[in-house]
């Protein structure tokens, strides 16, 4: 298979963010129709937010991956809410897996044994991307105590190693600094898979909730 897609140039980031663009309007590196990919709406009851913008699909799993490109340094600001820290979503909206579908969700992420262990990145890739993904977002921390994190994660769909799903994550708020990575996003995602893999909410559902606002997606989809 051949080497990961890099990232979207911020033109077409903002246009796939907006909506705005027309269907086949721009291909490049990194670009899909999102076949397959969670979509921008849903029916009532379905936690899709109205009006979100599709998910750009990235390249899948890779038997050798490179380096990608990051967004220019200082690019990128983090938000925050309630103390929490959430990406910028210019240059981190969520990339999904085109090898993860609704169809094939038992033999992907919710199969027995795990899914994402031979899938994952090696870190001889992603401490280089986070080093670059820092400067992005303007990280000044600890690396011990920041996370090079799939937005969409990867046992909810994420693509690997597209630059748009992965940020630096900082610790959050009355974090002691030093003492590692502790995060409350981890334990959302783990909810969220168990209700994706319990047919509790669709695939679509979870990855646009999670996309749109981790600290809100359970609340979305009406899962505690």
């Amino acid at each position: 298979m051949g080497s990961i897609r890099r990232a979207v140039p911020p033109v077409l980031l903002s246009c796939l963010l907006l909506a705005g663009c027309s269907s086949g309007s721009h291909s490049g590196p990194g670009t899909s129709n999102n076949k397959g990919g969670a979509s921008a709406a849903g029916p009532s009851g379905s936690g899709v937010p109205a009006g979100r913008a599709k998910i750009p699909v990235g390249a899948g799993p890779q038997t050798t991956y490179t380096v990608q490109q990051q967004p220019p340094a200082g690019s990128c600001h983090y938000r925050n809410e309630k103390g929490e820290p959430l990406p910028d979503p210019k240059c981190t909206p969520g990339a999904v897996s085109p090898a993860v579908t609704q169809a094939n969700l038992a033999t992907t992420i919710c199969r027995k044994g795990g899914y994402t262990k031979n899938i994952r990145p090696p870190e001889a890739i992603t401490s280089k991307e986070k080093q670059a993904n820092a400067a992005s977002y303007g990280y000044k921390g600890s690396f011990k105590d920041a996370e090079y994190d799939h937005l969409l994660s990867l046992t909810d769909g994420g693509d690997p190693n597209d630059a748009r799903n992965l940020w630096v994550q900082p610790p959050d708020p009355g974090h002691k600094p030093g003492s590692g990575v502790n995060n409350l996003k981890d334990p959302v995602e783990t909810k969220i898979h168990t209700a994706i893999c319990s047919g509790k909410v669709t695939l679509a559902a979870a990855q646009n909730a999670l996309a749109t606002d981790w600290t809100t997606a359970l609340s979305r989809l009406g899962i505690g």
